[in-house]
């Protein structure tokens, strides 16, 4: 099974639409009643300078080819963010073309990724790539997250754990961030490679198991791995403020290192510290 396209960029589409209320973007809509919220399909294509058959064949996804111009025209008159600015180029190009061959080749950490990981000893850290996979950590992230080295390969997967492991899920405090960060980064993973199978086979599995993956998969979230903030519980520390950074290689696109730090004296870094002497 793969994606979807045409119903991938419909959906898309029309959540962003209504998201923008009629008066943000600029239209006068005194005395208009509406039956449902945001932008109606020739508002946003006046706003982008389009045809209104146009745009509804692009949302309908019933167009071989749309211009990056005019890709760009409809996410400024949405006032997207840049991370779905580009998943809305990614979803515009999957329409119209033969699905690709999707690359089988797993992800392997190069040597100097491993080294990196091994060297940062008192922070936790590990790469993740493709479908939210855990490729390789280090052994204060395992302490963090739970033992990564006991799990079967196949559910060592971000998005997998926050969603249907009990016991990983309980140690984020603020679990619903979380939960929305794993979906943002799925989703705009999903639109760099619409014909994988295994990405749709996970996403699957997460929406038949878990009602909270499949209210938040179909609000449509699209972001960048960035940085952020996270709360959580360990068994023997107690609760911890930690931040995450991620850096994306260079590379390998798909491919990044998070790592997570404490405030320089916070009782956090004391506790990280403890936790990476333990033998």
């Amino acid at each position: 099974m793969i994606m979807d396209g045409r119903a991938e960029l419909g959906a898309f589409l029309r959540s962003r639409r209504a998201r923008l209320k009629p008066e943000e973007a600029g239209l006068d809509t005194y005395g208009d009643r509406r039956r449902v919220p945001g932008l109606r399909r020739e508002e946003l294509a006046r706003l982008a300078g389009v045809s209104v058959d146009y745009y509804v064949r692009f949302e309908q996804g019933r167009t071989d080819s749309v211009s990056d111009a005019v890709v760009d025209a409809v996410a400024t008159a949405l006032r997207l963010t840049d991370a779905e600015r580009a998943h809305l180029h990614n979803l515009a190009r999957a329409i119209g073309r033969r699905p690709a061959t999707p690359s089988t080749a797993a992800q392997t950490p190069t040597p100097g990724q491993l080294r990196l990981l091994a060297a940062m000893s008192d922070v936790p850290a590990y790469l993740v790539g493709r479908r939210t996979d855990i490729l390789a950590w280090n052994p204060l992230y395992a302490e963090l997250i739970g033992p990564l080295d006991t799990m079967p390969p196949e559910r060592r997967n971000t998005a997998w754990l926050v969603f249907l492991d009990a016991d990983v899920r309980a140690r984020y405090v603020n679990w619903d961030v979380k939960a929305r960060n794993v979906v943002a980064y799925l989703r705009r993973d999903l639109g760099r490679h619409p014909d994988d199978p295994a990405f749709t086979a996970l996403i699957d599995e997460l929406t038949d198991a878990s009602p909270e993956f499949r209210k938040l998969w179909a609000e449509q979230q699209v972001a960048d791995r960035t940085g952020g903030d996270y709360h959580m519980r360990h068994p023997a520390a107690g609760e911890l403020h930690l931040s995450f950074e991620s850096f994306t290689s260079t590379a390998d696109p798909d491919t990044s290192l998070i790592t997570y730090t404490a405030e320089p004296g916070s009782p956090t870094e004391t506790a990280l510290r403890r936790l990476a002497a333990q033998p």
